[in-house]
């Protein structure tokens, strides 16, 4: 199936997953993963009606960037984690950062836009399954908290919500309790900090369903779109 094909398919079964939760089909964004796709893939996304996209890193969305420059309202948001010497990069290239994980990289981000004379909007990254290998705050609402405390000193971020990747399990039901921890986690914050929390960003390829099941305003779908990585040599 082409790339056109695929996106009319995940879209598809994004709605039947809202209406299953009584949910509107315009309150759950598709965000189209391109990591380790070529600029021309994020072209054909884009000529079959895809604006918003993610990639994981600062230097290869740098080499992709020339060749996409000329497509109008094309939304480009880091989903991977970001070490704070390239937050000046990062600033520059997206329009959002999903994958703040640390008062010390908002502090970087915040400086950056600053110079940019730009407003950044920004997820918080938890790491809600309290895996070693993943980056990501603590799955507590004092870790969150923390870092949104430091909001009022950031006036150049906009802190929307947060964001999470879940252990995975080979049935996308695995998934589940971890999405409804973030969106109890969501809440939980929102009210102690007295703050408005938007975007709940949760769900990828093998359990965007169940992630909208649960409250999910935006999934993150690579394979399913794109196809199949190419694994590393």
């Amino acid at each position: 199936m082409s790339i056109a094909e695929n996106l009319g398919s995940v879209r598809e079964r994004g709605a039947e997953a809202a209406r299953r939760a009584g949910r509107g089909e315009s309150e759950v964004k598709l965000m189209a993963v391109c990591k380790t796709f070529p600029a021309e893939a994020i072209r054909d996304a884009y000529a079959a009606g895809q604006r918003l996209f993610g990639e994981n890193r600062v230097q290869e969305f740098g080499e992709k960037a020339p060749r996409v420059a000329d497509l109008v309202g094309l939304e480009m948001h880091l989903i991977g984690h970001l070490q704070s010497n390239k937050a000046n990069k990062a600033a520059e290239l997206f329009q959002a950062v999903d994958s703040v994980d640390s008062i010390k990289l908002a502090e970087r981000l915040n400086a950056a836009a600053e110079k940019l004379g730009k407003k950044l909007p920004v997820l918080i990254e938890v790491n809600v399954g309290g895996e070693e290998a993943k980056s990501g705050v603590d799955p507590s609402a004092d870790a969150i908290g923390a870092i949104l405390s430091a909001a009022p000193t950031l006036a150049n971020l906009e802190f929307r919500g947060l964001m999470t990747v879940p252990p995975y399990t080979e049935d996308p039901e695995g998934a589940r309790p971890y999405f409804r921890k973030l969106r109890e986690l969501q809440d939980e914050v929102a009210k102690r900090q007295s703050v408005r929390l938007d975007v709940l960003s949760m769900g990828m390829s093998h359990d965007f369903e169940v992630a909208i099941e649960e409250g999910s305003t935006c999934v993150r779908v690579g394979t399913a779109i794109f196809g199949v990585r190419a694994k590393k040599a």
